[in-house]
């Protein structure tokens, strides 16, 4: 969902002569999508953006299916044995031929730089605080950010506080859901969030170091670099093509006076699936209303969500930074009780993302660690659960 931005010193027309004070010549980059028939920024640098001085180390990573039955998971994610710095600390968890999803528990500040040529990422921010830093400039980083990184985005985070995320990682270009935006890209005044909700980047004055780790993920894995020059020298930008930031609770939920379906719940979209938000709301206004969800099979998509923080009404068990899977082919719903026990309530408090993906997800061997496996028999009452 990109909108102009202008950012620094920039010339009056593109592709033409721009000096420094010496007569010297900035150094112009296009970053754009589609092969220059999408969106794209123009950026200008002291340096050349191209100037590699040494090719250092590859690393593989292999996304490896671990086998598992076909049933409803709970994950509590909060008991992965994870640290270090981004990359170093990040446990896929799911992936399809569209999407890695992992968890990440940041306990170090990068000392290099990291670029995605790959995908497309947003970090959803469950707890901790820090800085995010970028070739376009920075933004702070709060409990409860989405934060979105356009692939070719170069970046470095830098934390006051432990971290823990949920990282999203898509194989297609991630935008707000069209049916809130005009034919110009306008979010409209029914949207549950709007311009003044996104934080773009601060611009900062131009890094002028020498020789800097950049570390590129490509297909099959990461490569190392090492530039002559630092890639946050900019003296200038403007376009559509930057990161940007959303928090969950500046999404304003829709509701109604029956339950509302999950799709008012979206928040972004891409090729191979969807994001929602769910956040503090009240609940539905019908006299005879059921606040909680009814039972549903996921006949097209498999789920995912996330619970961040609050009561998860419809749900036994449930901790912070739990995820539940419910592949498609199996119908689920409230757990007994929940239900009746929704009935007459006003509100809840829950913040939760939840991703449905439109291609069957695998599994890797980090889930075995953390798995809930009587969760597929928590349907049952305590009478009918096997002794």
């Amino acid at each position: 969902m990109p909108f102009y931005q202008k950012r620094g010193k920039i010339p009056s027309k593109r592709h033409t002569q721009f000096l420094n004070e010496n007569g010297d010549l900035f150094w112009e980059e296009l970053i754009s999508r589609g092969g220059f028939s999408h969106i794209y920024s123009n950026v200008y640098h002291l340096h050349p953006p191209t100037a590699i001085k040494k090719v250092g180390d590859f690393k593989i990573l292999e996304l490896q299916e671990q086998f598992q039955t076909h049933r409803p998971y709970h994950l509590y994610t909060s008991q992965l044995n994870l640290d270090g710095d981004y990359l170093s600390s990040k446990a896929p968890l799911f992936y399809n031929q569209d999407i890695i999803i992992s968890k990440g528990h940041m306990t170090q500040s990068m000392k290099y730089l990291y670029r995605n040529g790959r995908r497309d990422e947003i970090i959803f921010v469950h707890s901790g605080k820090g800085k995010f830093l970028s070739n376009f400039g920075s933004l702070d980083i709060n409990q409860g950010d989405y934060i979105v990184i356009p692939r070719g985005v170069t970046w470095q985070i830098q934390i006051n506080e432990k971290m823990h995320f949920l990282i999203i990682e898509s194989k297609h270009p991630v935008s707000t859901p069209d049916r809130y935006r005009n034919e110009f890209g306008q979010l409209l005044e029914h949207a549950p969030f709007c311009e003044r909700d996104i934080q773009t980047p601060n611009f900062e004055n131009p890094k002028n170091d020498e020789e800097i780790e950049v570390k590129v993920k490509v297909n099959g894995g990461i490569q190392s670099y090492i530039y002559s020059y630092h890639p946050f020298d900019l003296i200038g930008w403007d376009g559509y093509y930057f990161p940007y930031i959303l928090n969950i609770n500046n999404f304003m939920p829709i509701t109604g006076k029956i339950h509302q379906p999950p799709p008012v719940h979206q928040t972004f979209k891409s090729n191979g699936f969807v994001i929602c938000s769910f956040v503090p709301r009240l609940f539905d206004y019908h006299p005879k209303a059921i606040p909680a969800p009814y039972a549903h099979s996921n006949v097209d998509s498999d789920e995912i969500i996330f619970y961040s923080k609050g009561e998860f009404m419809s749900r036994k068990g449930i901790e912070e930074e739990s995820i539940t899977f419910h592949p498609s082919g199996l119908p689920h719903g409230p757990q007994p009780g929940k239900i009746e026990e929704s009935i007459g309530a006003k509100e809840t408090n829950e913040i939760a993302v939840m991703i449905d993906t439109f291609k069957p997800l695998k599994t890797t061997s980090r889930i075995n660690e953390i798995d809930d496996k009587d969760y597929p028999l928590s349907w049952l009452n305590n009478d009918l659960r096997p002794r």
